[in-house]
């Protein structure tokens, strides 16, 4: 019952902080920061009990199973599972919720309750993302993320925030289409072999079906999965969604909602369709390389420092793309580290960048330069993330990228050394926006208030979870590791794409 928990407690608290707005702002804020408090206390026990679920259940995939009809006529079920890879989202889910609503506690002055309605509801839909197992279920999650982040982009954003977030309802709106088609398709497919109507996952693995059809359906969920990833081309929408949105919105959205489509593929869209997958992948691996560079390069240009996070956001999760598609232990363990570690890192940047905006009420590097004398713990807490994204050694971006640069490796020798150009790229932009913003003459004179003891509280824990992970990555890599090796079709991807 403890997977359901976690889902019913942040839908059950959003209605409730939006009502008890009325009695003052500050009530919204402190029930969604109990809410997912305990929500992380059942996490870390989940977390704590791992080793004595995987005793109990080592004759099955799970660390936590519950399943119980819903739709019996259609065969659809209320099926939530965990095992190491979820459990891992999951904790990364509720700490960025945590972190989203901190950095919203002051910003967000009208409509508190609405705003953090919508902010638990997103969360939910996201753990639900992480949990389903039921392909129905999944996509009623899926879409339940949408409407919520509509919003806390619409309503709070910035200049222009409907554009904005027009511009997103449609593209993920447009990829979930994709999606529904491919997973109807896969259910009747496999109604007409075994005369079973099931959108279960585990009843669906290993369907038949001609490679052609196969490939359809795969590329169904590889454009939904690829639009909220974001891959290249598929990217048009982030850096709008990102500049505009409030500061908790963009945590949420490049922390959390980025990854739940690199969870998709490496859950649904490559062990559905195994054939299909090693057919695609060195189209795949071509867009990942592709996203790193062109990320990397379009982050060096931008005066905005949202949007230069935004890009580098594309230029990162290239490497996520190419690592799953790599398809070896030691690729996807990479990709995995670098959904947990670009979570945690571009999560603290937007906290950064948006309470410089609180402060500076601008966001333009060309406007800012010498501010370190002014605001010296703004700029020495931005360093050490600005050298975690660019994976410095002692961060876990860099154990994310090595092992995905060295997954690959095995696969395709020339497209590895074309990502590897993204590492040197990432050092420029990141450094770059140290130098603009912090160092160098002052183009305006500013005074504004150091970070808070709120913020580097916050900010603190950030960079203690960034060191653990590039310190003593094991751990994760243990847990990871176990569901990956569960995957249907591990492992033949890899040898595929080896002869092509």
């Amino acid at each position: 019952m403890i997977l359901v928990w976690l889902i019913v407690l942040l839908l059950a608290a959003g209605p409730v902080a939006w009502l008890l707005d009325r009695r003052g702002s500050q009530w919204p804020r402190w029930i969604a920061l109990g809410a997912l408090a305990i929500d992380l206390v059942l996490a870390l026990i989940l977390w704590t009990e791992r080793e004595a679920h995987v005793s109990i259940s080592n004759q099955g995939m799970w660390l936590a199973d519950l399943s119980a009809p819903w739709i019996p006529r259609f065969g659809i079920t209320f099926h939530l599972a965990l095992d190491g890879l979820s459990l891992l989202l999951v904790l990364l889910t509720i700490f960025l919720g945590v972190t989203a609503v901190v950095a919203s506690w002051t910003e967000i002055r009208e409509r508190a309750g609405f705003f953090y309605f919508n902010l638990l509801w997103v969360l939910a839909g996201v753990l639900g993302v992480f949990l389903a197992m039921d392909l129905f279920l999944f996509f009623v999650f899926w879409e339940m993320m949408l409407v919520p982040m509509y919003f806390l982009i619409s309503v709070w954003g910035h200049e222009h925030r409907v554009y904005a977030a027009v511009k997103f309802f449609l593209f993920t709106q447009a990829g979930s289409l994709l999606m529904l088609i491919a997973i109807l398709g896969l259910m009747f497919i496999h109604a007409q072999q075994t005369g079973v109507v099931t959108f279960d996952y585990q009843q669906l693995l290993g369907t038949t079906m001609d490679q052609t059809v196969a490939l359809w359906l795969m590329l169904g969920f590889f454009a939904a999965f690829a639009v909220k990833l974001p891959a290249v081309p598929f990217h048009a929408w982030l850096p709008d969604a990102h500049t505009e949105a409030p500061t908790g919105g963009s945590v949420i959205l490049a922390g959390l909602l980025l990854k739940t489509g690199a969870y998709g593929l490496i859950r649904f869209a490559v062990p559905l369709f195994p054939d299909a997958a090693q057919a695609f992948a060195p189209v795949a691996m071509a867009l990942g390389v592709i996203g790193i560079l062109y990320g990397a390069v379009l982050a060096f240009a931008q005066t905005d420092l949202k949007r230069l996070v935004a890009y580098s956001s594309v230029s990162h999760l290239g490497f996520v793309l190419l690592g799953i598609f790599s398809w070896n232990a030691i690729a996807l363990e990479g990709a995995v580290m670098q959904m947990i570690a670009h979570g945690i890192t571009t999560g603290a940047l937007f906290i950064l960048v948006g309470a410089l905006q609180e402060r500076l009420g601008t966001r333009d590097v060309r406007r800012m330069g010498g501010l370190w004398a002014t605001v010296p713990r703004f700029g020495a807490v931005t360093l050490v993330f600005a050298i975690a994204s660019l994976g410095l050694p002692g961060s876990g971006n860099f154990i994310g990228e090595f092992l995905v640069l060295l997954g690959s490796y095995r696969v395709n020798v020339f497209v590895t050394v074309l990502a590897a150009l993204g590492l040197v790229a990432a050092v420029i932009y990141s450094l770059a926006l140290i130098q603009r913003t912090f160092h160098g003459s002052a183009n305006e004179s500013w005074t504004a208030p150091d970070l808070s003891t709120r913020h580097l509280v916050t900010l603190g824990a950030m960079i203690a979870v960034q060191v653990w992970l590039g310190l003593y990555p094991q751990p994760v890599l243990d847990a990871a590791g176990q569901a990956l090796q569960n995957l249907h079709g591990f492992g033949e991807v890899v040898a595929v794409v080896s002869k092509g």
